[in-house]
């Protein structure tokens, strides 16, 4: 064989083992490492004692009834506010009513602070069912108190009902009933950013 074809099996051999090996698998170093990340929910756990604010029989025209009730954050994570719904039903014994019961009831809620008790909310029980009050809003200026119940903390809230004697013959209101369904409902505070290059959020 000449010394030419020689060299032309070789090279030819050579191109045939490099597609093998190309083709084919190898060896090399590897590593792995496994991560476990969580993100558990807080939870907004709004308590009220007592569970009832006022039950009261025989009121008239002049009556003012005072109640306190506590709204407690049991939960892990901050309340930025507490809105209240209010819904009423009027129970008319004697059929005759010409008028709301409801707008001749009072409601002045009261939230109190290390300096004073500040009114949150002061109308009628008839125009407070299209409202939905914040009762942990403090507007006050230059106070250090923000807004909400923090986690863990509760606020103490004043009622004040009061029967408005107008100075007109009320007796349309004789043996009636006003059932009043307060809800409160809590809201979270805002997000927030957390960085993994912030030491402090770590």
């Amino acid at each position: 064989m000449s010394f030419t074809k020689k060299i032309s099996q070789g090279v030819l051999s050579a191109a045939m083992g490099l597609s093998l090996i190309g083709g084919g698998t190898f060896a090399y170093f590897s590593d792995t490492v496994e991560t476990q990340n969580t993100f558990a929910s807080g939870t907004l756990d709004l308590g009220m004692n007592p569970s009832a604010v006022v039950n009261i029989d025989n009121i008239k025209p002049g009556d003012e009834v005072y109640r306190e009730f506590t709204l407690e954050n049991n939960g892990t994570l901050d309340i930025h506010k507490v809105l209240l719904n209010t819904n009423y039903n009027v129970a008319d014994a004697k059929g005759d009513n010409t008028d709301d019961f409801a707008k001749h009831i009072k409601v002045t809620i009261m939230y109190n602070t290390s300096s004073a008790t500040n009114a949150v909310v002061e109308t009628t029980l008839y125009e407070l069912q299209s409202q939905q009050p914040d009762l942990t809003e403090l507007n006050i200026s230059g106070n250090p108190k923000p807004d909400g119940i923090p986690a863990g903390e509760k606020e103490k809230i004043f009622v004040l009902f009061e029967f408005v004697d107008n100075g007109q013959a009320q007796n349309q209101f004789q043996g009636d009933t006003l059932e009043v369904n307060w809800t409160f409902n809590a809201e979270q505070t805002a997000g927030t950013y957390n960085d993994d290059t912030d030491e402090s959020s770590n």
